[in-house]
């Protein structure tokens, strides 16, 4: 199983990158082993010629990549050299590719409060897509101040939930677009707030939060915690190439998606692009598809 270019990732800015690249004549596989974070946004007004959600447009890219690429749902394990070809291993099979664009997006980060991980699944969730159908007509706590926590907390009032933002300050991070239709839905907000523990039996039934100006705890009853506190690259994969890094762990590009290793490209949320949105994933993937062939057409 050998290719041009192995594709790690299935968001926007690999399925992107697979379709020039595919477009290029090279022989391409992409890599899905966890759904992007554009599957869990509700809604997008703000990419060019589509209104929807993000699982609508994420589908409709993964038909047009499969025009041009092999798709493989399996999670890549390992990355490694083998004289001129790139060594791919997966959880159950293993590739060889003349170039790799890592994809590979991020994950969530933590709150690190005790109860956090003790209740993921039974009431503790990173993805208010994912399991927000479970709490319709529930009492839940968005955690969060930026684009993610204000979308989700209006997604989850659309479907049906009660739902409260807390955040840390008394103002939020997220675009005014999204603060208005968050306000437009009555949605309240408990401000200068943080989570001390998340607390329950069986299942997540309260919430203990601290109010930074009062300086005291209080409780708030509630049958699920959504936490939307921002993402961490997920770059180790690359750095087993050599691949640097920044100090908080994004991928290294120059303006051609190149990293410092020949052949090792990166696109999307797992560089330190100004502005992570689907349509800068989608130009990073662009070019680095676009760079990918002119690597290999050198060679």
């Amino acid at each position: 199983m050998e290719y041009d270019v192995a594709v790690i990732g299935c968001g926007p800015a690999g399925l992107t990158a697979a379709i020039y690249a595919g477009r290029y004549g090279l022989k391409v596989i992409v890599f899905e082993g966890m759904p992007s974070q554009l599957s869990t946004v509700p809604f997008i007004e703000n990419y060019p010629g589509f209104e929807g959600s993000g699982y609508e447009l994420l589908e409709k890219m993964k038909e047009q990549a499969s025009k041009y690429s092999e798709h493989a749902f399996e999670r890549v394990v390992d990355v490694g050299k083998d004289g001129d070809w790139f060594v791919v291993k997966t959880d159950s099979s293993e590739y060889k590719a003349k170039a790799i664009i890592f994809a590979t997006g991020g994950t969530h980060r933590e709150l690190g409060v005790p109860g956090e991980k003790e209740f993921l699944g039974r009431g503790v969730s990173y993805c208010a897509t994912c399991d927000g159908h479970f709490f319709r007509g529930k009492k839940v706590l968005v955690i969060g101040g930026g684009n993610t926590a204000v979308t989700d907390a209006i997604y989850l009032k659309e479907i049906g939930c009660d739902v409260t933002l807390v955040h840390r300050r008394d103002e939020l991070r997220a675009d005014k677009a999204l603060q208005e239709e968050l306000f437009k839905r009555n949605i309240p907000v408990i401000w200068n707030s943080v989570v001390v523990r998340i607390e329950g039996t069986q299942k997540v039934e309260r919430a203990v939060l601290h109010d930074k100006i009062k300086d005291e705890d209080f409780v708030v009853e509630v049958d699920g915690v959504f936490i939307a506190v921002g993402m961490r690259p997920q770059t180790e994969l690359a750095a087993k190439l050599g691949v640097e890094r920044d100090s908080r762990g994004y991928i290294k590009v120059d303006r051609r998606q190149r990293t410092n290793v020949p052949g090792v490209f990166a696109a999307g949320d797992c560089c330190d692009n100004p502005l992570k949105q689907v349509v800068t994933a989608c130009g990073d993937g662009a070019v680095a598809a676009n760079s990918a062939f002119e690597f290999l057409k050198v060679e």
